[in-house]
């Protein structure tokens, strides 16, 4: 309906740029139709997962709950039990193929996230592609990007600054791209991030954005104070442990803390895979000599 109030702007605003705990503070909303409910819900329980709170959501919603809300579920279970994901994968890929539901936005989103998560794109981008939202393109972008197909990750930018150029996704998505592409598209990336920094409250969303840029242009003592700002709001994030290894290896600094909490927070992390891969390969060469 065109110019009615848009009542979960706010919660979607903080749940894109990371501000969680505000996004969870913020969620009691009086006046929902029953869609914006179960979409307001599933913004919580998502803001909850990126806190790692898998099992409160697993307990909270039951087998009564709409098909968005059994999907964010479903991202909880193989986030929270990585060792079995695959009957996660299984029970996505029923629910993906059956009729009544396989179309759901919500469910099409969370299938894009879990195939990116196993690096399986084309798979993602067979629920993704089709679009329908403003996150669904925006996990086309950053399917792309990963692809190194930044031709085609500019064309879904595109829509989304045809339907809302202004909408944070829409911006958000514009820096990804902007950081992909290089060069001196850096230093837009860098003015998006700093758009945000000065108009919502500083989030590690943020300040890895900020810094990211800082490091491509050079600028490491910068991005080093940005990182510690994001490691003060959260110690565990991976994004920031990992950008401090890198930004500690530039500075000439010593990075195995850093890679330490790591390895113990988020094993499987691409970082950690590579430092192990790398060991590995150390220790053979040592074996071969020795």
């Amino acid at each position: 309906m065109a110019g009615s109030p848009d009542h979960l702007f706010n919660l979607r605003n903080n749940f894109y740029l990371g501000s969680y705990q505000a996004a969870i503070n913020n969620s009691d909303l009086p006046n929902l139709s029953p869609d914006d409910a179960v979409e307001r819900d599933c913004l919580v329980y998502r803001s909850y997962i990126a806190f790692g709170s898998y099992q409160l959501v697993i307990n909270e919603i039951d087998s009564s709950a709409a098909t968005p809300l059994q999907a964010v579920k479903l991202l909880a279970l193989y986030l929270s039990n990585p060792h079995d994901k695959e009957s996660t994968i299984s029970s996505l890929k029923e629910w993906l193929a059956d009729p009544a539901i396989g179309n759901n936005p919500i469910l099409r989103l969370i299938a894009g996230i879990i195939f990116t998560h196993e690096e399986g794109y084309n798979e993602a981008l067979k629920h993704t592609n089709a679009g329908g939202t403003m996150e669904l393109h925006a996990l086309n972008v950053q399917i792309f990007i990963k692809m190194h197909r930044s031709d085609y990750a500019e064309r879904q930018l595109r829509v989304m600054q045809q339907i809302d150029e202004d909408h944070t996704l829409t911006q958000l998505a514009n820096a990804w791209l902007n950081l992909a592409v290089g060069g001196s598209k850096i230093q837009e990336a860098y003015l998006i991030f700093q758009d945000f920094s000065e108009k919502y409250p500083m989030t590690g969303l943020i300040l890895n954005g900020k810094a990211v840029c800082c490091m491509h242009m050079g600028n490491f003592d910068e991005a080093e104070t940005l990182l510690l700002e994001a490691l003060n709001k959260d110690a565990k994030d991976p994004e920031t442990l990992a950008n401090l290894v890198v930004c500690s290896l530039h500075l000439g600094k010593s990075s195995s803390r850093y890679l330490s909490q790591l390895k113990l927070t988020h094993p499987e992390h691409i970082l950690v895979k590579r430092a192990s891969s790398a060991e590995d390969s150390f220790e053979r060469a040592v074996q071969s000599v020795a």
